[in-house]
């Protein structure tokens, strides 16, 4: 018995996980217009998704938007990480201290917060952008940091003082030593940082302009609406997304074992 439970239940958790999605990507190559009645397979979610313009600017906005906070997150991050690792202890500790309060808070708390300070205290318009990008830098950046922390504690903390010794500038070393001793550990935050924002809500729903909306915000917009071809070319959306991720995912694993090979050669 326990030899024919015992890879039942890693199969039967992954089948509580993914079963939604997977049923949802079975409807989406149906037409359709509710989950429970199939008449006829089609690929009509899929063309309604790739051509409806404003299914596009959406997706399109949602992609920059993630990329442009995640590449200021992840700067942002990694300069914190770094200046605490060669900060003083009490220093340091006070960092990661104010660093994990992100981390914590509820994302709801984090959206409100930051529209008040910008859009209430200071008087930034919402049409402008800013509080959205402010927004996800806020939410990304500390995990981010959490990413290349680890990375700088495995590297030897005296690379930068010899770089200086043997003539280069503090620019210089940290671009040719100290950045490429931590860079797994950047592009992990980076990657990272792109999930949470494509992933927002909250915060989104606080910041964003009346006219811009995300992945999150249309779709839970979507659903209250009345338009059946949009709900249904979202199926087809949540598809691609998880197409894609497993993608990543097979990629990022295939390299991490040639990589694995190749080191233990």
């Amino acid at each position: 018995m326990k030899k024919v439970i015992r890879p039942l239940v890693p199969i039967l958790t992954l089948l509580f996980l993914y079963a939604p999605i997977l049923i949802l990507a079975f409807y989406s190559f149906t037409d359709a217009t509710q989950i429970g009645s199939i008449r006829g397979f089609t690929l009509k979610n899929y063309v309604t998704l790739f051509t409806t313009e404003e299914l596009r600017d959406m997706i399109v906005g949602t992609l920059l938007l993630a990329l442009g906070s995640a590449i200021l997150a992840t700067i942002l991050g990694t300069l914190g990480a770094i200046g605490s690792f060669y900060s003083r202890k009490r220093t340091a500790s006070a960092i990661t201290t104010v660093n994990q309060i992100p981390v914590i808070n509820a994302d709801v708390v984090t959206g409100f917060s930051i529209c008040i300070l910008l859009v209430v205290v200071f008087g930034i318009s919402k049409d402008t952008y800013i509080p959205l990008i402010i927004g996800h830098v806020t939410l990304s950046a500390p995990f981010v940091y959490l990413s290349v922390v680890p990375k700088l504690k495995q590297m030897d903390s005296s690379l930068y003082e010899a770089a200086l010794d043997l003539g280069a500038t503090p620019r210089v070393a940290l671009f040719r030593v100290i950045i490429p001793q931590i860079l797994s550990g950047v592009i992990s935050g980076f990657s990272l940082a792109v999930t949470l924002s494509l992933d927002d809500y909250f915060i989104a729903t606080y910041t964003k302009p009346a006219t811009f909306d995300t992945i999150s915000t249309y779709v839970v917009n979507a659903t209250k609406g009345s338009q059946t071809s949009i709900k249904t070319a979202l199926w087809a959306l949540s598809t691609v997304i998880f197409l894609i991720v497993i993608l990543i995912v097979l990629g990022m694993n295939l390299k991490g074992r040639k990589d694995g090979k190749e080191g233990a050669r």
